[in-house]
């Protein structure tokens, strides 16, 4: 296990940035919260715990050094993270997305590009939604909501919870770009379009009752499903 001290060394920092690779889950772990809980001066540490988010394969491993560079200073973790949406690598791209959206810092908005909302990986355009609404600025909520509504019908059914929930976590400015998904050709953009309505209206409304409604509402038209939706 990596020791957790209040002071560092050179051979203190050495340990910890080799026990970030270490075989054992248990150790990384470990070395993760023990970076983020006396983080060391000087910029390998940002470099190292950014550069594991893009490898890491363990969820929990994953979430710690996550934690571990919201305790860094943003000055030093926000331009490497941008730096990571970058990558070829869709795990890079994701973490990244995930760990900008946990510290929270507006300066990295312009980063949350339009091919990033729609990356043709699930996990990297789920963080991508979930890292917009967190950082855009007031004045581009609208915008916003518009570029997100262009994915409805997209995906799995949690594909489309998250989508669903970053949409309505913008508030009453969706409501245009959902009357735009619910007039929709295509049945699935007009149902999840529907299902998110409801979740605006009523965000204890459960997300499958709702979608399955919508869907039966579509197929069936208001009338013959009984009545027109909320």
């Amino acid at each position: 296990m990596v020791p957790i001290n209040t002071t560092h060394t050179n051979s203190q920092d050495t340990r910890l940035l080799g026990a970030l690779g270490a075989e054992d889950s248990s150790v990384r772990l470990q070395a993760a919260l023990a970076a983020g809980t006396h983080p060391g001066p000087g910029p390998g540490l940002a470099d190292a715990l950014v550069a594991r988010c893009a490898i890491e394969p363990d969820f929990f491993v994953r979430d710690m050094l996550t934690w571990a560079l919201t305790r860094l200073p943003a000055g030093s973790t926000v331009p490497r993270l941008v730096a990571e949406l970058r990558s070829e690598r869709a795990q890079a791209r994701s973490q990244a997305l995930h760990t900008l959206s946990k510290i929270g810092d507006g300066a990295a908005w312009p980063a949350i590009t339009r091919s990033l909302l729609h990356d043709p990986d699930d996990d990297v355009a789920r963080s991508a939604w979930r890292a917009a609404v967190v950082l855009v600025p007031p004045a581009e909520r609208q915008g916003l909501a518009t570029e997100l509504a262009t994915q409805l019908g997209r995906g799995d059914r949690d594909v489309q919870l998250s989508l669903s929930r970053a949409l309505v976590a913008l508030g009453d400015v969706i409501a245009p770009a959902l009357r735009t998904g619910l007039a929709n050709a295509d049945p699935d953009v007009r149902a999840h379009a529907r299902a998110t309505e409801r979740l605006l209206h009523d965000p204890d409304a459960g997300f499958e009752l709702a979608l399955d409604e919508a869907k039966r509402i579509v197929a069936l038209g208001p009338e013959r499903a009984g009545g027109t939706a909320c």
